[in-house]
């Protein structure tokens, strides 16, 4: 309800409607402008000094005409089908043609041109201007920003405006009296017009009510707008607060002028912003300064009628008035100024310049659980900075998002001195980077969102960890039942039925019987076989006959001679090792083999070395002497090798290195 609306092409199939009501716009908006041109000619003609069309509202009028008309030519040229914009272009016209009828009544009764014209044009002025302010500009605001109700509650109170805006209109039209001294009484008015008070007061409430209704519509629509909703609603309130400024001194003091009324195109300019260009500039920081403003100049006329009362009677004779009272508002506005911006920039900026604040609200977030609580931070640092947009990433994927993304400034998010993540956020209207206030901020808040994104990743991390264990346990369970199944399983049975025969021919058929002894020797050595093999792929059995060293000089021993019949000098060297935990044996013992096996197979090495430390951690590292080929293409072998030492928490490199090839692994001693 909150966002512009945006023309949409008509349903007709007639795709030049939206050409034909921008040139109608156009139009209807020039017709305004000419009408306030022709009265300012017309003013030259008849003689009118400034203060005579000030008096006449020709200045007034002509300004408002000029404005509204337009602001509401631009609206609707910009958004055809938003309301607003033709009911500006009629606001405008209305006060136009009042504008241009005062000259024009003037230099009709200078030149003695029949008394019927003049009661016409002077009927017209009457009637012309009211409009614009009983229907037209109320039922403007109460569509603000995108030209709809802001429910179909609403629709009785449009209803009202438009039904009783006539009888404000009759109010205006109908009254007794001439234009200016010796001018022609227009028709329609009523001779028992002074009977008839009490309808005339009923429609000056009914007025107020409407523009008090409109305005509680603005504030609802504030509470329940997007943030470029709200932005929109800014400008509006910016008009507001600079017009209140000028007229309401004036009101308060001295009464009010006619030309404090020039305040007022202030309005139609800034709804004509707010709907075709709200991202113009930040207005919060406009309004901001406006507001600390306005309830300052309220406080200081407050102040300086109240001291002035009090004062009056006692120093005034004395001191004299002015000086003593300008000194007692400078004294008492000047610790007021500061605590006042600090409530209007919390309104409008949120607790930006209360750090500790945001980060209270952030913790209270991440409490909730790290996955679960990133939603709740990223919404709680947009909301608690009136901020448009925020999100945190990792690894090139969104982990929560709050706002809608328009231009993006990424904060570094650190841990341990690394770049774990981006804190996203979005700049506010106006603004080409982040502040220093708000960058001061979110430097605080990215301490604990670093953390709970490591955390996160973490986490995640562990959560694959464990689908990958298990998936590898499922798969080992697969081999090892297809191995029996398929294996050992028809050989055992073969094995039963041999041996049922040899039974059942020993004393009948010794020779035969003889035979499948010998075919049961057979078939049990193969079961025997696979049993091995099966055994050796779960541990190999070398390491509980040798212990790890032993194992490896063992292999090292059957890794002695390359593939071209050139001999390998394998050197192992591991003394004092510590008693090894199963897991960390096998790791250490796959892939220091694996490692020797690829020297022996892809390089021209003549001498590889296998070291064994243990400190504070186990360090397995295989070197070579031979020629560097270029960068290693990771294969099956490589990727194996990683993977175990991933698997106990370890760390694992490979590649070339200046004297030849190097595979070097570390893990700790205290495996998870």
């Amino acid at each position: 309800m909150t966002g512009v609306v945006a023309p949409t092409a008509p349903q007709t199939g007639d795709a030049r409607v939206p050409e034909r009501r921008r040139a109608l716009a156009a139009v209807l908006g020039g017709l305004g402008v000419s009408e306030v041109l022709a009265g300012v000619v017309l003013a030259v003609v008849v003689r009118w000094s400034f203060d005579t069309a000030l008096d006449s509202f020709l200045v007034t009028n002509g300004l408002m005409g000029l404005t509204f008309a337009t602001c509401g030519a631009v609206i609707a040229w910009h958004r055809p089908a938003n309301p607003i914009g033709w009911l500006f272009i009629a606001d405008g016209i209305g006060h136009a043609t009042t504008a241009v009828g005062a000259p024009l009544s003037q230099l009709l009764h200078d030149r003695a041109t029949p008394i019927e014209v003049q009661r016409v044009v002077a009927t017209i002025i009457s009637w012309s201007w009211p409009w614009s302010i009983a229907l037209f500009l109320p039922l403007a605001l109460l569509l603000f920003p995108n030209g709809h109700l802001l429910s179909p509650r609403w629709r009785p109170v449009a209803i009202g405006i438009v039904v009783t805006a006539p009888f404000f209109a009759v109010e205006m039209g109908t009254g007794p009296g001439a234009l200016f001294e010796g001018g022609p009484n227009s028709y329609l008015q009523l001779p028992s017009y002074d009977a008839l008070q009490p309808l005339w007061t009923a429609t000056e409430i009914r007025g107020l009510i409407a523009y008090a209704l409109a305005i509680a519509s603005l504030v609802i629509r504030y509470r329940r707008a997007d943030d470029t909703g709200r932005r929109q609603l800014l400008w509006l309130l910016l008009a507001t607060v600079v017009m209140l400024l000028v007229m309401a001194p004036w009101a308060l003091i001295t009464g009010t002028p006619v030309f404090v009324l020039l305040a007022i195109p202030l309005i139609p300019v800034a709804v004509a912003v707010a709907i075709v260009r709200h991202q113009l500039l930040d207005i919060r920081l406009v309004v901001s300064r406006a507001l600390t403003w306005a309830l300052l100049s309220v406080l200081a006329v407050g102040a300086y009628a109240a001291l002035v009362a009090i004062t009056d009677s006692f120093v005034s004779t004395r001191f004299g008035r002015s000086a003593v009272v300008t000194v007692l508002i400078a004294l008492l506005i000047a610790p007021v100024l500061p605590r006042l911006q600090r409530l209007v920039d919390r309104a409008m900026y949120g607790d930006r310049r209360d750090p500790a604040r945001v980060a209270s609200l952030v913790g209270e977030e991440l409490s909730s659980g790290v996955a679960g609580g990133m939603p709740g931070v990223v919404e709680a640092v947009r909301s608690a900075l009136r901020l448009p947009y925020v999100a945190v990433s990792a690894n090139g994927s969104l982990l929560a998002s709050a706002g809608v993304a328009g231009t993006v400034v990424p904060v570094d998010l650190s841990y341990g001195g690394t770049t774990v993540g981006s804190l996203l956020v979005g700049l506010r209207s106006g603004e080409s980077g982040l502040s220093q206030t708000d960058r001061n901020v979110l430097t605080l808040v990215a301490v604990p969102l670093a953390v709970a994104v490591h955390a996160t990743r973490l986490s995640t991390e562990l959560q694959t960890s464990r689908e990958r264990l298990v998936a590898a346990r499922e798969e080992e369970r697969r081999r090892l039942r297809r191995d029996l199944h398929d294996g050992l399983g028809p050989t055992l049975t073969g094995v039963a039925f041999t041996a049922d025969a040899a039974a059942n021919l020993v004393s009948t058929d010794a020779e035969r019987a003889s035979e499948l002894l010998s075919t049961l020797r057979t078939d049990t050595r193969a079961a025997i076989a696979d049993v091995r093999r099966l055994v050796d792929d779960l541990r190999p059995p070398a390491l509980d006959e040798l212990g790890l060293v032993g194992a490896l000089r063992q292999r090292a021993d059957a890794l002695s001679w390359r593939a071209d019949g050139a001999s390998v000098s394998v050197q192992v060297s591991a003394d004092g090792l510590p008693p090894l935990p199963a897991a960390l044996e096998v790791a250490a013992y796959r892939i220091a083999t694996e490692a020797l096996t690829n020297v022996v197979r892809h390089s021209r090495a003549t001498t590889a070395v296998l070291t064994l430390r243990c400190d504070s951690a186990l360090e397995v590292l295989v070197t070579d002497d031979g020629p560097p080929n270029g960068a290693w293409r990771p294969g099956v072998g490589l990727q194996a090798m990683r993977e175990r030492a991933a698997e106990l928490g370890g760390a694992f490199e490979a590649g070339p290195s200046p004297s030849g090839g190097r595979v070097h692994a570390t893990f700790p001693m205290a495996t998870p």
